[in-house]
């Protein structure tokens, strides 16, 4: 290969990655919010779901709830209008955050994963993940800190 076809793929290389990291980023489903606490609820507005199109309304599968007094974010996985999935994103392995890759939470410490339900699909984690009851009130979630 001589110099200018190296500068030429480099460059479209380049141009490729950029245009796809662009696209991912505008593809993206995942909301990061803020919850807020009452008495020991942790509480999150059902519209942080809603993905709002021309043609309707489109809903996440899933959104990372943090506030300051907790230890970890929590991943709220939306199954329909009345199911709901409150897992805590802390490795029950040795305690490291967990990150979400669609319907799976991940150790990128020692590759522990857990579905959405918080079961260990593969260890070396062996306890499932912290669940937190969830209520719907009015337009609400209530996730039980308890």
């Amino acid at each position: 290969m001589n110099r200018k076809q190296f500068l030429k793929t480099c460059g479209l290389g380049c141009l490729a990655g950029i245009t796809g990291v662009t696209l991912l980023q505008g593809c993206s489903s995942t909301q990061g919010i803020n919850g807020e606490i009452k008495d020991s609820d942790l509480i999150v507005d059902l519209k942080d779901f809603e993905i709002r199109k021309d043609n309707g309304v489109e809903y996440r599968k899933y959104i990372i709830v943090h506030h300051d007094i907790l230890k970890a974010p929590i991943c709220v996985y939306r199954f329909d209008a009345q199911n709901y999935s409150a897992l805590f994103m802390l490795c029950t392995h040795q305690g490291a955050e967990l990150q979400v890759f669609g319907d799976k939470l991940q150790c990128a410490a020692h590759g522990s994963e857990f579905s959405n339900k918080g079961m260990v699909e593969s260890g070396p984690a062996e306890k499932e993940l912290r669940k937190f009851p969830v209520t719907i009130d009015n337009n609400s979630l209530k996730i039980s800190l308890k």
